[in-house]
């Protein structure tokens, strides 16, 4: 059997770099990119001033002059007006640019205004002070965002500023999400007594369009035939299969034989995990990938997050956050030759430490206790006993 870490390995080790394509930037959020992006000019472009107020020239502070004379008001994106008389001032707009002649801005709220004159009514004004300078931020031709970088609101926001109307970035696999079992009936179905609907193809693909996919559904009757055929068409027109269900021991688990026919190479089957140890992984001629998670919904949510989110973002290349990792708050006890995935909901206690709260379910097939957690903690194979206090890796939903 299959080690979670030795999965792991597999699995990462098919990371495809599925090329790039170019989208409007106002399109891009959540994006990956596949480009550097530079300033176009110096950010920002011109000394800036950064307090409405008057724009004086520090010399006349320091010779002693308190009363200026207002010689024009300048709003932002109006053209600079310069002063010429040391006892001369500009009244002056947050955002605007700074006139050639002055050096130092002095805020409303340290003034009086009063019949075209403007007075000091402090002592502390400092040279240079609330002034944006020019370049201070980025230089003309600074990288600005890098490949791999997420893009964020932030981001957005820098790359509107540089003019850059269209980004390349990272093309995302086409997903299709294949559920199987003739005890599923569609959501808007009425089931029979012995039947279920279908609400794991809808789990993933809500995952997948948190992350930007948007993957197609697909199920399969318990039909060895229509398997056959429905799966060699989707190997035949996606990048990833992510199958859920039908491939453990049962009579009607006809996934794993049909994925054999059709020489998909099976690189894993069964991880020493619980929930999800009949998880199936393998290519069919370097791509498309296969992921066969079990049926259960805990298992294939679990399997999702824990496997095929870190290949997704290990292709796309993305810059990789740090690892996360909760105190636990009660004692756990596993007795299995598992390594256990423990759901957990999540706080911050006194001293800002994330503690991890286990909570308690019936199996892999609990899918409402789901809705009660917020992670899933990755507790070691090989041991038993867990204790109040120790410190384990999260896997955050």
């Amino acid at each position: 059997m299959t080690t979670v870490e030795e999965a792991e390995k597999i699995i990462l080790a098919e990371a495809t770099d599925y090329g790039a394509e170019i989208i409007p930037f106002e399109l891009a959020l959540g994006r990956t990119l596949a480009e550097n992006i530079k300033a176009d000019r110096d950010l920002p472009p011109f000394n800036r001033v950064t307090m409405d107020g008057i724009a004086v020239n520090y010399n006349a502070i320091e010779a002693g002059i308190s009363t200026f004379k207002i010689k024009a008001t300048q709003a932002a994106g109006d053209e600079p007006v310069d002063i010429e008389e040391h006892n001369e001032c500009i009244e002056i707009m947050t955002g605007a640019m700074l006139p050639s002649s002055a050096d130092t801005i002095v805020r409303y709220e340290d003034l009086v205004l009063r019949a075209g004159l403007a007075t000091l009514v402090t002592q502390e004004i400092k040279r240079g002070q609330n002034i944006h300078y020019k370049g201070k931020d980025k230089k003309h031709n600074d990288q600005v965002a890098g490949i791999g970088q997420i893009i964020t609101p932030a981001l957005i926001s820098m790359i509107a500023s540089v003019g850059e109307t269209e980004l390349r970035v990272k093309k995302l696999p086409r997903v299709a999400i294949l559920s199987s079992g003739d005890e599923l009936v569609e959501v808007d179905q009425t089931p029979s007594p012995y039947q279920i609907r279908r609400s794991n193809n809808y789990t993933v693909k809500a995952v997948l369009k948190q992350h930007h996919i948007e993957a197609d559904m697909l199920h399969l009757p318990d039909d060895p035939e229509v398997i056959k055929k429905q799966i060699k068409t989707c190997l035949e027109n996606y990048d990833v299969l992510l199958l859920s269900g039908g491939i453990s021991m049962g009579k009607f688990d006809h996934i794993p034989h049909t994925l054999e026919q059709l020489k998909v190479e099976q690189l894993f089957y069964k991880v020493q995990q619980r929930p999800g140890k009949p998880f199936w992984f393998g290519k069919h001629n370097k791509r498309p990938l296969v992921f066969a998670f079990p049926g259960n919904p805990v298992a294939t949510f679990m399997c999702l997050h824990r496997y095929f989110l870190p290949w997704l973002n290990a292709s796309l290349g993305k810059e990789q956050g740090p690892q996360l990792f909760a105190v636990l708050n009660n004692r756990v006890s596993f007795h299995h030759p598992l390594k256990y995935f423990l759901q957990v909901k999540l706080h911050y206690n006194e001293y800002c430490q994330l503690v991890a709260t286990p909570v308690e379910g019936n199996g892999s097939g609990d899918f409402a206790n789901l809705t009660d957690a917020d992670a899933f903690m990755e507790l070691p194979l090989e041991r038993n006993e867990f204790k109040k206090g120790e410190v384990f890796r999260i896997w955050q939903f």
